[in-house]
Formats: structure tokens, sequence, C-alpha cells
């Protein structure tokens, strides 16, 4: 019996699928055994066909395949490469020990890419179970990003077969990574990737002063933004614009991003750009979070991971949305259960939120009048619970656009006060930015001065602060602080902390 080593998907992250074969005496028969889906059952004419086209003598013996284990169901064509070698180097002293195989096969024998390639073999590395595998040669431009992994890329099956027929699999390449062409910032060792580009500038905004400095801090600490104003006051322009301020990425967040981007079916860029989602208030809880009447599938706020997650007429999304959103919120992490699955999902975004004052969205304008009833608006906000807004940092009512608004800052300019913030930040050792810092942490690295406490102590007991809502006004008054290059929280950060709390 022969061994190698395959994966199959399951939600995002892989499962190792071992796959093994006997060639034993009696009547020809090809069997594949282990809960196996029609497309790795039809693997038996693709490997037939592949290995006769690349003058191989197909074996007249009983051939039995396993994919173990054998209690879970196994998806994706990726199985067809190992089974091929396994049948053809099936007399030979060929060891597989730790060598992976995907691919693909055409009925020509030409190894071929899937589209779950690229988020098994990230899956796999991120666990440490991965560290040759022999992949198709058409997709070695992306996964030579991934670190620590040796990858052998082979065009047919012929060059996958004489690879181990040869002596290169006791002495296979180092791996390789490609250098990531993008500035970088290096600190304590860990290299931080971001890059200069705006083709949403925030020199366009004009007016929204209060708004602008909101987005600023949101980006520096990344916290959770909600955006509150009349029609056409720039609420969404802000919002997309906010994107290319965040942040630097680490490498492995490059390749969390890239994983994301195959799973929904884009080519992987591989640039440090976060991700940006803006789902319609119409889309389905299940697109939103994820899920499926058979198969979990993952949602938006998966997709947003690492990025920003944006809800444009916020109280137009139904109630069971928004309060399903709180889980991810406040765990970063959302759990899909299904009969037949159960998977788990990242969802570490920043939350940024639009919304109208009323109705009509006339509320808050100097020079048109407002349409609602007291009641209407009343049920509008009411949308909105106060646990769910309470996972709300930066609330800001923005202001009427007036015809002398001018434009003030670009997003250039702001995004190098990111990048020196981000560089404090980490700098401080700092496992996460501000607005991800933990209970523990807050304590030691969100220090008030005398007067700042007084004045906190002051108003948990004027607005009836919640304990999450101290924290939250906390970490962004540690954020101002940063912008401010003040090691301590005075009085000022903490007052200004306190102003975008809603009430």
């Amino acid at each position: 019996m022969k061994q190698l080593q395959c994966a199959t998907l399951e939600g995002i992250e892989a499962l190792p699928v071992t796959v093994e074969s006997t060639l034993t005496r009696g009547l020809p028969s090809f069997t594949i055994v282990g809960l196996a889906s029609s497309a790795i059952s039809e693997a038996r004419e693709r490997v037939k066909s592949a290995l006769l086209a690349n003058d191989f003598t197909f074996p007249p013996k009983r051939i039995t395949i396993n994919l173990s284990p054998s209690d879970v169901e196994k998806r994706g064509s990726q199985f067809d490469l190992g089974i091929a070698l396994l049948i053809a180097l099936d007399g030979s002293d060929t060891d597989f020990e730790k060598w992976y195989a995907f691919g693909e096969l055409g009925l020509d024998g030409s190894i071929k890419e899937n589209t779950i390639l690229y988020p098994l073999v990230l899956s796999l590395a991120n666990q440490g179970l991965l560290t040759h595998a022999v992949v198709p040669e058409e997709a070695m431009d992306k996964l030579t990003n991934i670190p620590d992994v040796t990858f052998v890329g082979a065009g047919n099956l012929s060059e996958a077969i004489g690879f181990f027929r040869s002596d290169m699999n006791l002495s296979a390449a180092q791996p390789q990574k490609k250098t990531i062409d993008f500035p970088v910032q290096e600190i304590g060792g860990q290299r931080y990737y971001y890059r200069k580009h705006y083709p949403d500038d925030f020199i366009e905004i004009r007016g929204q002063e209060v708004a602008k400095r909101a987005a600023l801090i949101s980006a520096c600490g990344m916290h959770n933004l909600l955006l509150e104003g009349s029609p056409g006051c720039g609420k969404s322009m802000i919002a997309k614009r906010l994107r290319y301020i965040l942040p630097p990425m680490t490498d492995r967040e490059l390749l969390d991003i890239a994983k994301l981007d195959t799973l929904e079916g884009k080519t992987p860029h591989f640039a440090p750009l976060r991700p940006y989602r803006s789902p319609h208030h119409s889309s389905t809880a299940a697109s939103i979070f994820g899920g499926g009447s058979y198969k979990a599938q993952i949602g938006e706020v998966g997709l947003a991971h690492n990025g920003i997650l944006f809800f444009d007429e916020l109280p137009h999304f139904s109630k069971p949305v928004l309060e399903a959103l709180r889980e991810p919120l406040e765990d970063k992490r959302i759990r899909i259960s299904r009969v037949h699955s159960k998977v788990e999902y990242p969802t570490d975004f920043l939350f940024v939120a639009a919304m109208n004052p009323c109705p009509c969205g006339n509320l808050l304008s100097d020079e048109l009048e407002c349409r609602c009833s007291d009641l209407e608006i009343r049920r509008y906000k009411g949308r909105l619970s106060d646990p769910f807004l309470d996972r709300i940092d930066l609330y800001v009512q923005m202001q009427s656009v007036r015809a002398d608004d001018k434009a003030s800052v670009s997003s250039e300019t702001m995004h190098e006060t990111v990048l020196r913030v981000h560089a404090l930040q980490r700098r401080r050792s700092q496992n996460a930015l501000n607005g991800r810092l933990t209970d523990r942490e807050i304590d030691t690295i969100c220090r008030l001065d005398t007067e700042a406490d007084t004045i906190l102590s002051q108003a948990v007991q004027r607005f009836g602060l919640s304990f999450r809502s101290i924290k939250k006004v906390q970490k962004v008054a540690r954020t101002i602080a940063d912008i401010e290059r003040s090691e301590t929280i005075r009085k000022h950060h903490l007052l200004e902390a306190l102003s975008y709390r809603r009430r």
C-alpha cells in the first residue's frame, strides 16, 4: 500500500486527507471509497485517460483508492494528481512521506488548477501541516507567495511522475518567496506593507471637518464608525475613501485576503489594499453572515475580514440582521451551524455605517422641511437597539452642505498620520491596534492622568455609560492621544472621545 497527502475544504479551512492505494490481483476494477463527491468519483475516467495519453499502461488489477478519514465528505478535483501518481508509481520504491499533491487532470495528462487550490494550500501552511507539495505549474505564480513551503510545479502528469522517479524528492528546492514590491514599515522584526494610491481622495470632500477627523481616528485605531446626516452630505464618500488610508498590513494578512478573493472567484492581487464590502440593505441574512441549506458558505462579514464592512442606509437593514451583527462585532468570529456542517469564520473588520436622521432625510437640513412625524422618526431610529449602538466607537452627526465649504486635507496627509500612529502603537508592543485592545491591555496602555480620570467618572454617572462604552471611550481617547503624540490620555483627549458617543 502506498499513500500521499491531499486535502479538502471545510468552510474556509483545509482538512488533511490521506490518499491510500492498493493494487491487488483480481478482476480489473477501479474503485474510490471514503465519502467521495461526484467530482472525485469522476476522477477515475480522467486518471485512466491521462495515464494512457502519457504512455503509461493502465494496470489490469483490482485498484482501490481510499480517502482517509473515511467519515468526512471530500469535495474537489484536486485529488486527481495524487490518485494518478499512486497508480503510476505503485511498483516503485518511491517514498511520498511529507509530500502533498494537488491538481486536476485533463484527458491529455495536463495538470490544471481548480478554484479552491490556493485556499487549501494557504490553510494547510498556516496550520503548519504543509512543507512540500507538487502543484500545477500554472498556479506557481500565486502559490510561491506563501512562505516556508517548497513547491514543485508540473505542467503534465509525465513531469510529476518523472520528478518522483528521480532523486529530486530527496533534495527538493528550497522554499522560495516573492518579494512584495510595496513600501514597508519594519517594526520589531515584522514587516508591514502599504501603498500610496488614492483613487478616491479626501481632498474631494468639502467641509465636514468633524466627520473627517472621526474618519482619521477610526483609521488610526480601527474604531467602528457611524455617520448620520442628510442625503448628499458626504457619508458614502467618506466611507469609500477610508479604505485607502487604513493601517499597513502584514504578509500574513495579504495572504488571507488573497484566500478570500479566491473563494469569491476573483484573481488575488497580493496588494496591501484591504477589502471593502458594502451589501445592499435588501440582502438576506444568509448572504451577509453565510449559510446555505446544505453546505455553509462564507458571507459578507467573513469576506470583509481585515477590511471594511459598510452598511449604507443602516436602519433599512432588517432588525434580525442588525442584532445578529452584534456577535461578529464583539467576538471577531462568527459560527455558522447547519445540520451537515458547522463552520467558524474570522470577522475582524472595521464596521462603518451611514444613516439619514429620519425617513425623508431632511430633519437636520437648514433649508428643507422634514415631512416625517415624530412616530415615524421613532420607528425609523427604533430599529437600532442600544446593545447594537453600544458597539459603535464613533458617532458623528454631519453638517448640512454649504456653498462656502472648502477642501482641507488630502488622503495622502491623513495616511501619513495613520502610518505614524501605527508605528507608535506597534513599538508599544501591542498585539493589536487600539480598537482591538483587550480589557487587560486597556488597563496598562490606556492610562489617564488625574484630571481625565475624574472627568471619566463624572461622565459614567451623568450619561449612564455601560462597561463596554467606558472601555470604548478609553480606546478612542488613546488613539486621539497617539495622534497628538501624547504618552498619557489628557483631559482634552477624553473630552473629544466622549463627544463621539451617541447620547
